[in-house]
């Protein structure tokens, strides 16, 4: 039966409160694509994209007008790049940078994910082709992001892609210091990188997929905050089932456009992705959450307690509204996409430190951080390594988005605009890890590893 109470409910929710599904990506196999000849594999990768993806924005935007449901993004994840790039005689990853790119153009997508390395074990062919390459392929593209794996509760952290991260981090913002660095800002270092995640940076297509799949992630940051405003000063128990309500609602309105979608391009269902995604928008912040709860600002003593019970309250509400559930699935805290975070950080009340805390609870990890220009690569693969560790003791996904601000200092700003909004150079630690990382080598897998 209709209630027309929940139905106005959630036109309030979409035009008062940000809720909207913050993305539709399709995830495409390019693993048919491969062929020894680097230009017939371009070729074959640009045909596949276009003969799949063609109709996925029309889509999209057909559910919105039907529906009334904002859908910020559609996005297109593919395999590995690196995997592509293996069976080419000449190894040139930049070309299929380019043919994702003019995909990407023609399809009218917002981002295309997946070229990308999983090297949490060590180096198959065309991986290092594929991460060297990296810094030009995020600097003469505008849609493509990049992701490596770098570790995993079963394999361990592998140190010499960490380092070698450090260095490709730091040579991207080089490379796009023109455009606000923002090639770093389309480029994550992952632990535990998931095969199904719809959101970007960090989106690729994992080998164990279906040929073609539809994914959504969900957002709603600003829903959760109006519904705990509304009920006031009650205690925490009855703030985590007030979450875990709004979450049901804000998941089961993700799992219809994800099978309407899903219907209409004629692939299959793959996952909704849980996560509370912010955005520069005053109302739309996982940090006012937060400070919903009594925190006087994200960042001071008790938001790692806090941010915990959004996190575990968002899974338990999104989980039985949601046939299929993946991705990343959490509270997203990237600094320079969420106002709140971004007012934190300004008055200092949110440290690089804190948010490391943070993420040991939370989805992802230190996510859209402005560092100093000057940053030398080895602290940059340290706190890829810190970042890690986390994600592979608590088996968990981890990863690490931060901008070296190229000819910035402590205070100074970087502006990207759009979702990815901007934000104050945050400090780092000065005293020097480059002993350790120079080491190299693998950091072993934890003994919680040993499930068989």
């Amino acid at each position: 039966m209709i209630n027309t109470k929940d139905i106005l409910e959630t036109i309030t929710m979409i035009q008062d409160e940000h809720l909207d599904v913050r993305t539709i990506t399709m995830g495409i196999s390019l693993l048919d694509c491969c062929n020894s000849d680097i230009d017939t594999t371009c070729n074959k990768v640009y045909d596949k994209i276009m003969r799949r993806a063609h109709d996925l924005v029309k889509t999209g935007e057909e559910i919105e007008k039907e529906y009334g449901i904002p859908i910020i993004n559609k996005r297109i994840a593919v395999t590995p790049i690196a995997m592509i790039t293996a069976s080419c005689d000449k190894k040139e990853p930049v070309q299929l940078a380019r043919a994702l790119e003019k995909a990407a153009i023609e399809c009218g997508v917002n981002f295309i994910g997946g070229y990308s390395a999983l090297v949490h074990k060590g180096f198959s062919p065309g991986d290092i082709e594929l991460i060297n390459s990296i810094p030009e392929a995020l600097s003469v593209t505008d849609h493509v992001c990049s992701s490596v794996n770098i570790g995993s509760t079963k394999s361990g952290i592998n140190m010499d892609a960490v380092e070698l991260m450090g260095r490709i981090v730091r040579h991207t913002a080089e490379l796009t210091a023109d455009k606000e660095c923002i090639g770093c800002a389309k480029l994550v270092v992952f632990c535990n990188a998931p095969e199904d995640n719809p959101f970007m940076a960090g989106a690729f297509h994992g080998v164990g997929e279906p040929d073609c799949v539809v994914n959504v992630g969900v957002s709603g940051p600003g829903v959760v905050r109006a519904a705990l405003a509304k009920a006031g000063d009650c205690d925490l128990t009855a703030v985590a089932d007030i979450i875990k309500r709004t979450a049901f609602k804000i998941t089961r309105m993700g799992q219809l456009v994800a099978l309407e979608a899903s219907k209409r391009l004629g692939v299959p269902f793959g996952i909704v992705d849980l996560s509370l995604a912010p955005t520069p928008e005053v109302g739309d912040s996982v940090a006012y959450i937060l400070e919903e709860m009594g925190l006087e600002s994200c960042g001071t003593h008790g938001t790692t307690a806090a941010l915990a019970l959004l996190n575990d309250a968002v899974k338990k509400g999104g989980v039985m509204a949601s046939s299929h559930v993946g991705g990343l699935s959490g509270a997203f805290i990237p600094v320079t996409e969420d106002a709140g975070m971004i007012n934190a950080a300004r008055r200092g009340s949110l440290t690089l430190e804190k948010l490391e805390a943070m993420t040991s609870v939370c989805s992802v990890g230190l996510d859209m951080i402005n560092i100093p220009g000057d940053t030398p690569a080895e602290v940059i693969s340290a706190i890829i390594a810190d970042e890690a560790a986390i994600g592979m003791v608590n088996s968990k996904t981890t990863a690490v988005r931060l901008i070296p601000a190229i000819g910035k200092s402590v205070g100074d700003e970087l502006s990207f605009g759009g979702l990815l909004g901007g934000g104050p150079v945050m400090p780092v630690s000065t005293y020097s890890p480059a002993r350790f990382i120079s080491r190299g080598g693998r950091i072993p897998a934890p003994m919680q590893s040993l499930k068989n």
